[in-house]
């Protein structure tokens, strides 16, 4: 039941006015003591000449009082409503119980299809903790759109051309073995390129043979290709398990080698409506006084990432047809993505407007809290094996009579990873630290993933069964009470506001005060006692906080154990 637009309803009959534009108005006071509600009728002032507070006091002299409102306030120009608590209880916990797994779900994106480009490995090089924010961002917002109707199509854009497989095929055979990179995969191939750039140092020749190879690459030959496909076959293994850990997977692995015959026409298309033109060595186009112009092609016919992300455009446009292509990218690519999609614009297709760079900031640690083997490179498996390792020694302290303590401190570790980092607004940057990170009385993973492990016991012990016995909600007219009840009510909200804005951490925050919510009233209220109808409809508040702290967690790709 969605009150504000049944109150936008009873304002307009009561003001007689279009409907729309009350809906538009209807505010949510941040202070709770002004209602649940309010309409501010200042709005209204030029359209019925009246001074706003007459209005006020007008409408709400007229207003048919909804069944669900208990009390409507007038405060100078504003009409303020206060939600009836045990209606609210009531309704929001029998659409929790009737929608289960789908609650906060909808059909909005009527199938069509959102392509999210994220994580975007590099071939060869370490899965490392710049990689975090791009990866859980993109499964999450992946989610998220999937649940709202759309068709998510997630592209993992690898990295997987350029000059360095030259280097890195000269390498593996001067001091390489199959064996060695059999086993250790890219531990090995990194080995192996620090190696190149040393020696070539010494001996410049070793540039020239990198180029001969990836020359080889480009034009097909045999070996040069079977060498660099089993280094990609091998990366994708490798990456593939902390994918798993994650819970992520991927549609489409096309990456910058995919487009290699799909450049052309698109560099021809730019010729032909006179957009390219040749400009201090390299050809370009000029996008105006805001940007600086777009590099397509270097003075040698090279391409760059530009005219890669370009034929990508409109290869998933052709193929997928998208509704919305989203960039999870770092914000230090901003210049690059406007550049990419004024160039479309300027080739006259208006589907431009459906691309956006979904920007984010970094992630760093504190100092002296992971010890790498990679140097500078803090390898993002370190940092989840890390996370496990932390949270089992925690369980082994608070709970060691704990079943499968194993598998719930990987699900409690890694999910506190990703929960960290979708706790906070995607632009800013984030500075990782395993205490505040596995704190479970803080506003964390581990605290929302207990709150839905306390729910879990408080049911099992109350072998509590949704609909077997009558609910006394007035068992639930309390503060404590309503504002859990308001939080499962604005769900759905939060939810649709992620979507709207590409923000994760709305349904991260909620969560975080719904957990709140549950907990003050689980210590303030008993929630068993002989009241059979009042403890049921207690225990349906338990089932429904259980339940949407499931659901939100999954949306942002963490796990919720039964059991803590």
């Amino acid at each position: 039941m969605d009150y504000s637009k049944l109150l936008a309803q009873a304002i307009a009959d009561a003001a007689g006015l279009e409907v729309e534009d009350i809906a538009s108005w209807i505010e949510v006071p941040a202070d709770e003591t002004l209602g649940d509600y309010a309409f501010p009728c200042f709005k209204l002032a030029k359209t019925l000449r009246k001074a706003p507070p007459a209005i006020a006091a007008e409408i709400a002299g007229k207003l048919v009082k909804p069944g669900f409102v208990s009390e409507v306030r007038v405060v100078g120009a504003y009409i303020n409503f206060f939600l009836d608590r045990v209606t609210l209880a009531r309704q929001t916990l029998e659409d929790v119980f009737e929608q289960r797994d789908a609650y906060g779900s909808s059909d909005k994106g009527a199938g069509r299809v959102v392509c999210i480009d994220y994580s975007s490995i590099n071939i060869a090089k370490p899965f490392h903790i710049g990689h975090l924010s791009t990866t859980v961002i993109g499964n999450a917002l992946y989610r998220i759109y999937g649940f709202l109707g759309y068709k998510p199509v997630g592209i993992n854009h690898l990295g997987d051309w350029g000059t360095q497989f030259g280097k890195l095929i000269v390498a593996y055979k001067l001091w390489g073995s199959k064996e060695d990179i059999e086993a250790r995969s890219i531990t090995a191939m990194l080995e192996l390129y620090v190696k190149f750039h040393e020696e070539a140092e010494k001996n410049p020749a070793l540039d020239e043979q990198a180029r001969v190879w990836f020359k080889k690459i480009e034009d097909g030959d045999e070996e040069a290709l079977s060498i660099f496909n089993w280094f990609k076959e091998l990366t994708l293994k490798e990456v593939g398990k902390i994918y798993d850990l994650l819970g992520v997977h991927f549609d489409s692995y096309a990456g910058e080698s995919f487009y290699n015959d799909k450049m052309q026409p698109v560099i021809d298309e730019l010729k032909e409506k006179g957009l390219l033109e040749f400009s201090e060595g390299a050809y370009v186009v000029r996008l105006g006084d805001d940007l600086p112009p777009c590099i397509v092609l270097k003075s040698d016919g090279a391409t760059l990432y530009s005219t890669r992300d370009l034929a990508a455009a409109f290869y998933r446009k052709k193929t997928y047809n998208f509704h919305k292509c989203l960039y999870v990218v770092a914000y230090q690519q901003n210049l690059h993505f406007r550049q990419v999609f004024k160039v479309i614009e300027l080739m006259g297709y208006d589907w431009a407007k459906d691309l956006e760079h979904v920007a984010f900031g970094m992630v760093s640690l504190e100092d002296g809290t992971l010890s790498t083997r990679k140097g500078k490179v803090v390898l993002l498996k370190d940092v989840l094996d890390k996370a496990v390792e932390k949270t089992l020694s925690i369980i082994e302290e608070k709970s060691p009579g704990l079943e499968n303590k194993e598998e719930v401190a990987k699900t409690v570790g890694i999910g506190a990873v990703v929960f960290d980092t979708l706790s906070s607004a995607r632009i800013k940057d984030i500075t990782f630290s395993f205490d505040r990170v596995l704190n479970f009385d803080g506003e964390t993973g581990p605290y929302v993933q207990y709150t839905h492990a306390r729910c879990a016991s408080l049911l099992r012990r109350a072998d509590f069964d949704w609909a077997a016995a009558d609910k006394d909600y007035t068992a639930l007219n309390n503060p404590e009470a309503f504002a859990t009840a308001k939080l499962l009510y604005s769900f759905p909200d939060a939810v649709a506001r992620a979507c709207e804005k590409n923000e994760p951490y709305l349904i991260t925050r909620h969560i975080i005060e719904l957990a709140k919510a549950m907990n003050r009233f689980y210590y303030e209220h008993r929630i068993i006692d002989e009241d059979k109808a009042k403890t049921a409809a207690r225990l349906m508040l338990a089932a429904c906080v259980k339940q949407v702290l499931k659901t939100g967690l999954y949306l942002i790709g963490v796990g919720a154990p039964e059991r803590m």
